[in-house]
């Protein structure tokens, strides 16, 4: 059984941590620390490894190169989330692919919630008022708010991220609303929420909180009317992905409405160009796409993989495979 690190070597010394890559160095024949890139093929013996074993910097590799270079190649383990990039050619050669999308999902699932159980509050509404001492202000529009008991909460997009973020809103009496044409009625049951349309989100939910799986037909899906639906005093948030959403729309719908606040940590581009409007708006939030993995969150998702790994090794079923079938869907 032989092994390699594949990608970008800051990013596996990050995530990948000494002990794991002992386990693998003994378990799956690693070589040591070393890293590949799609540079090194043909320089290197490639023809006897089975396994790889990357995450954020992972290369996209033409399917000619996986049958020249990779013919005994069995799966690759992903210590990130989204395989969009670089899973196709993988899986149309037959070699498995698997994600830590379910450790990546963790923090994000996390930080989204957070953020929703301080929007229903009326937190991102009233704090800069009263730091700025307009406290009657401030009130006032803290009054407006319901906080989170029995509050509408819309959650677009319910794979994994947008289903962990359900999970843990459930915990504090909120309704949870959802738009995924995918997800079936019992998956909607068991998660305990309500499947309505995209419109009916905007316009139901106090706060509205965007998971979508991130594909060309999800580009531009979220737009500015929708926005300008929304409930007075409402809040939209999103850590999926900045090209779901009618930027230009939004920020429309912001500057005529104050009563809306938004809080994005993705934009598109990334950062958002020079002189945008969300610079100067008061009711944008702007976070640098920290909702996911980060300092040490980013060793679960190598611990994830070396689960997968001993489990398909073992021939055992695994948690986290992607298929060809899921790829359109996932975010």
């Amino acid at each position: 059984m032989r092994s390699w690190f594949f990608g970008n070597k800051d990013q596996i010394s990050r995530v990948y941590s000494a002990e794991i890559i002992d386990a693998l160095s003994l378990e799956a024949g690693l070589e040591g620390g070393r890293v590949y890139n799609v540079k090194d093929l043909g320089g290197v013996v490639s023809e006897d490894v089975e396994y790889l074993f990357s995450t954020w910097g992972m290369p996209p590799v033409p399917s000619e190169y996986i049958r020249s270079y990779f013919p005994a190649l069995k799966a690759v383990f992903y210590a990130a989330g989204s395989v969009q990039s670089f899973a196709g050619p993988f899986l149309s050669e037959g070699v498995k692919v698997f994600s830590a999308w379910g450790a990546n999902a963790v923090p994000v699932a996390e930080y989204a919630c957070s953020q929703i159980l301080l929007a229903n509050k009326g937190f991102f509404h009233c704090f800069r008022q009263a730091g700025e001492g307009r406290r009657e202000e401030a009130l006032a529009a803290f009054s407006e708010f319901p906080g989170n008991f029995d509050c509408p909460v819309g959650i677009i997009g319910a794979g994994m991220i947008g289903s962990a973020v359900a999970v843990r809103l459930k915990e504090h009496r909120l309704n949870v609303y959802v738009f995924d044409p995918f997800l079936p009625p019992e998956k909607a049951a068991e998660l305990g929420v309500t499947k309505v349309s995209l419109e009916e989100i905007f316009a139901k939910c106090r706060t509205v909180s965007n998971h979508l799986a991130n594909n060309a037909r999800t580009a531009g899906m979220l737009r500015g009317d929708l926005f300008g639906s929304m409930m007075p005093f409402s809040t939209f948030i999103n850590t999926g992905r900045g090209a779901q959403v009618d930027e230009r729309g939004l920020a429309g719908v912001l500057a005529r409405r104050k009563d809306i606040v938004a809080l994005l940590d993705v934009t598109w581009p990334e950062p958002p160009e020079a002189g945008h409007p969300f610079y100067s708006l008061d009711n944008v939030f702007l976070t640098p796409h920290m909702a996911g993995s980060s300092g040490n969150e980013v060793k679960r998702m190598a611990e994830y993989m070396l689960a997968e790994f001993r489990k398909f090794s073992a021939g055992e079923k695994c948690d986290y495979e992607v298929t060809a079938e899921m790829l359109p869907t996932m975010a």
